[in-house]
């Protein structure tokens, strides 16, 4: 095959792997990827007006597809503001693939002009962080990121390529043979290990499954639901992974963690063998501590990753498998064992908290206070999102209600910031998974202070006629931060206090849709005025700028201050401008 130059071979690759959207914003160190792109219209540069939106697209893309979502960007700037988007998809386990053009080799180690130690930057939020030396090598080095990001325990990987090595020439015979080294078979569960997690839940009295994002990465929430059904064990999810059984199950009583769901939290704490699949009972999830897991509770863990087998808690039976693989094999063994489904009794005390939970949630509705409560916005919320929707929720107090409050019932359609807790997630992460599923509805649910953050994005979407709902709540602060200022430093607020314009006529003067929402009777008409009106949308409803949820995590104790003031500065809401 005759010569290409590097950029083609790029392309090339990414088209193999089923790329079709790229995202980042226009630099001088790779247009010879976007010169290729001007006569290949299989693959969309999606040019954005920050690189952190750019990694937060190609997330969001990722998250709902299961494809590589990419970035490519330039050197210096271009670079850095991509880590915090590639963070995000890091404690996702998101295969999101950042392209940086690099200086040229002759320049760097220089402190030349945008010369950083990209790798070095980026290693500690990637599965592989590379730098392609020679022309030759970058069929070799983008493969070998594509399978990182694409095997095992997902996640992102960074690609640097110096612009000289770009613009030269590719032998185009290195692009045959595909990638013909990676495992495309998932990692199937020990046979011994099974036979144990088998006995476990036979002589179990309360089993309890936790389900996390390995159920969703693995395909396997049909899978998990089955096993339940089967055996009669009732299920929770991990915290942050609300889609990865349906809430309609009759079993599911509601999410673990921070944010999430008391009854779920007395379920655990009741558990006698917890049957973990595909979760690393990460920080927000148990907080590393015994409010959820009590001692001696028997634990069976499944998860495709070794290095988080009893990392946080003993376990009883570790077990290193994809996690349909695992549930399938432990569904044929306590078949093969005559086990029964779990005691009645068991069964009847978590039903008994699924239907509290319905209660507590139904009882939302009924608050009529103005300004709205964040938990009446849900309420309204639930009554009209059609059952396909994919939400994003960003950090922030306002959103946090939603972890409890929203339901789901197909996979791939929540997503979260997770244990990164960034705000600014939301909207951008919801433009790229509108590009990766174009029929479904997708809303992206922020609050005022997390919204600004990359609101700059609303231009990108209208250009490229993205059509995102966003619910912004308002309420004119830090929630988060106000909430534990209120609850451990006795109303002292500072810092907290912030204004806003309004965002209905924002979205108005960048060419998209605004709606402005006062009464929980409009949530429901206003919602789907946004979704029908063939365009970008912010529906702005103010909510009530004293409600904050309770702070889970405690803070520290204050030594006596003999300057300090007992009286608490007055909690007042900023001016708004018109």
């Amino acid at each position: 095959m005759a010569p290409i130059s590097g950029g083609r071979a790029v392309v090339e690759l990414l088209k193999a792997e089923g790329v079709r959207y790229v995202f980042g914003i226009v630099g001088s160190t790779f247009l010879d990827v976007l010169d290729t792109l001007y006569d290949d219209k299989s693959i969309e540069y999606v040019n954005v007006r920050h690189e952190q939106a750019a990694a937060f697209m190609a997330d969001g893309l990722a998250r709902v597809t299961g494809t590589p979502g990419a970035c490519l960007v330039t050197s210096g700037p271009g670079a850095t503001n991509l880590l915090t988007g590639v963070a995000a998809a890091y404690v996702a386990h998101s295969p999101v693939v950042s392209l940086v053009g690099g200086v040229d080799r002759a320049h760097q180690n220089k402190d030349a002009f945008q010369d950083f130690d990209l790798v070095a930057m980026f290693k500690p939020v990637t599965k592989l962080a590379l730098t392609i030396n020679k022309p030759e090598r970058i069929v070799e080095g983008v493969r070998a990121a594509l399978r990182a990001a694409m095997s095992g325990r997902r996640g992102p990987v960074l690609v640097e390529i110096p612009r000289d090595v770009l613009s030269d020439t590719v032998d185009g015979a290195m692009l045959d043979g595909g990638d013909g080294a990676r495992a495309v078979r998932p990692l199937p569960p020990h046979p011994e290990a099974i036979r144990e997690a088998a006995e476990r839940l036979r002589a179990a009295e309360r089993p309890l499954l936790i389900a996390g994002g390995g159920v969703t990465w693995a395909g396997a929430g049909d899978v998990v639901a089955r096993l339940a059904e089967q055996y009669g064990i009732p299920i929770i999810t991990a915290y942050g992974r609300n889609d990865a059984v349906p809430a309609t199950h009759p079993l599911y009583v509601g999410p673990l963690g921070r944010a999430g769901s008391p009854e779920a939290a007395a379920a655990c704490r009741r558990a006698d063998v917890l049957l973990v699949v595909g979760s690393r009972l990460g920080h927000f999830t148990t907080h590393f501590d015994h409010r959820y897991i009590q001692p001696g509770t028997a634990i069976v863990q499944i998860d495709v990753d070794s290095r988080d087998l009893g990392r946080y808690y003993p376990v009883a039976v570790p077990i290193q498998a994809d996690a349909r693989e695992a549930c399938l094999a432990l569904l044929e063994a306590l078949g093969k064992h005559g086990v029964g489904p779990a005691p009645a009794a068991w069964r009847k005390e978590a039903e008994g908290l699924r239907e509290q939970r319905q209660a507590r949630l139904a009882a939302d509705a009924r608050l009529a206070t103005l300004p709205m409560k964040p938990q009446r916005v849900y309420a309204e919320l639930r009554r009209m999102l059609p059952a396909d929707t994919i939400v994003a929720l960003d950090a922030g107090a306002a959103p946090a209600y939603g972890y409890d409050r929203l339901q789901f019932t197909q996979p791939r359609t929540f997503l979260t910031p997770l244990d990164l807790g960034g705000l600014g997630f939301a909207f951008p992460v919801a433009l790229g998974a509108k590009l990766g599923r174009p029929q479904a509805p997708v809303l992206a649910i922020h609050g005022d202070g997390g919204f600004l953050m990359n609101a700059q994005e609303l231009e990108t979407a209208v250009r490229h006629r993205i059509n995102v709902v966003t619910l912004v709540m308002n309420n004119n602060c830090w929630g988060s931060e106000k909430a534990y200022q209120k609850h451990f430093y006795d109303g002292r607020y500072i810092g907290c206090d912030i204004g806003n314009p309004r965002y209905d006529a924002y979205a108005r003067l960048f060419g998209a849709e605004g709606y402005y929402v006062e009464h929980p009777d409009q949530v429901g008409d206003a919602m789907k005025a946004a979704f029908a009106c063939g365009k970008p949308a912010i529906v702005e409803i103010p909510i009530d700028p004293d409600e904050f949820p309770t702070p889970v995590l405690g803070a520290p104790k204050r030594p006596p201050d003999p300057q300090r003031s007992d009286a608490p500065r007055q909690s007042r809401g900023a001016p708004r401008e018109a």
